[in-house]
């Protein structure tokens, strides 16, 4: 009978953890098992050592014992012994009824037995046989796979973030809603659980992930929850001041210009802004940026108006000064 070596077998070091030994042993029972490698023997027989391997290295009793056959196993051998004449005898197992101490076991040997493979002499000897009864119809299984999230982007208009709004997506064959509350911001990500690829052998489904982008508005900038506006005023508004509306994503607004209003000036509109996405009751602002157009086509009394208007102005300024 020759020793098998279960740890070279899973690619593990001796000192290996229970997390290594599992991750090692689902990474090639993955690339053997025989669902992928139908018709392959050799394959078969790989897959039947790692599970056997697996079977002893995460049971911590079965661990110890093959680690103390092991030391002695190796003693033996460094000094010119050979597998003809080590003792194996006092480490055979007697026989008794096995008992099966957690789902993986009875999960691995269960997809061993069904397609009528056997344990190798060393692990009938050294640990038992025990795992038998299965039928061959049972057939190899998997274990469960969770499927991939899905990431997708949708574009929407600044005025769809305002109100909030709903878009259909086509996931693999079917449709998905996605429900976009007012105040969403640009690259903003919406997680739907459970609505990604199909999962696999009874795995959940992944999760959809959308990236909501927000076209630029020809007239409104957005920054966060505020909003910027320019507006063109005629010439006479910006000095007598006076009242002005402007349609907004809420409906129309009235706002006063202050007499005097300097070109360039920012107006504050309160609660006039976006919503906000925690709480769409709350806006953020509006600022109005106040531009001043310059008349066109002046007659020539409109002209010799501007004329004593600057003449008056100058004298104005000149008196103002000498006050001083």
């Amino acid at each position: 009978m020759e020793f098998k070596d279960y740890y070279s077998i899973l690619g593990v070091q001796k000192n290996a953890t229970i997390d290594e030994i599992k991750s090692a042993y689902r990474k090639l029972a993955n690339q053997y098992h025989p669902d992928k490698n139908k018709g392959n023997k050799e394959a078969e027989e790989k897959f039947k050592e790692i599970n056997e391997a697996y079977q002893v290295l995460s049971d911590p009793e079965k661990r110890k014992k093959y680690d103390l056959l092991g030391n002695n196993w190796y003693k033996h051998r460094n000094t010119g012994g050979t597998s003809d004449d080590f003792n194996w005898d006092e480490w055979f197992e007697q026989p008794r009824s096995s008992k099966r101490s957690n789902k993986d076991s009875f999960q691995t040997f269960r997809e061993f037995f069904s397609q009528g493979g056997g344990l190798s002499e060393f692990f009938e000897k050294i640990f038992g046989g025990g795992f038998s009864g299965f039928s061959q119809s049972q057939g190899f299984t998997y274990s469960p796979e969770r499927g991939q999230d899905v990431e997708t982007t949708i574009e929407i208009t600044l005025e769809e973030a305002f109100k909030g709004t709903s878009k259909f997506l086509t996931v693999g064959d079917k449709k998905v809603e996605v429900k976009i509350k007012p105040g969403i911001q640009d690259n903003q990500i919406l997680k739907l659980s459970g609505l990604g690829a199909p999962g696999k052998h009874g795995g959940g489904n992944g999760d959809l992930f959308v990236k909501v982008k927000i076209k630029p508005h020809n007239k409104l900038e957005r920054k966060g929850d505020d909003l910027f506006l320019d507006i063109w005023l005629d010439l006479y508004t910006m000095v007598l001041g006076g009242n002005a509306k402007i349609n907004t994503f809420g409906g129309k607004v009235k706002f006063n210009i202050p007499p005097l209003s300097q070109n360039g000036k920012v107006l504050k509109l309160s609660n006039q802004g976006m919503p906000l996405y925690s709480d769409s009751s709350k806006r953020g602002d509006l600022y109005i940026k106040l531009l001043a157009k310059l008349p066109e086509n002046l007659s020539s009394e409109e002209i010799e108006l501007f004329r004593q208007l600057k003449s008056l102005r100058k004298k104005n300024t000149k008196e103002v000064v000498n006050e001083n």
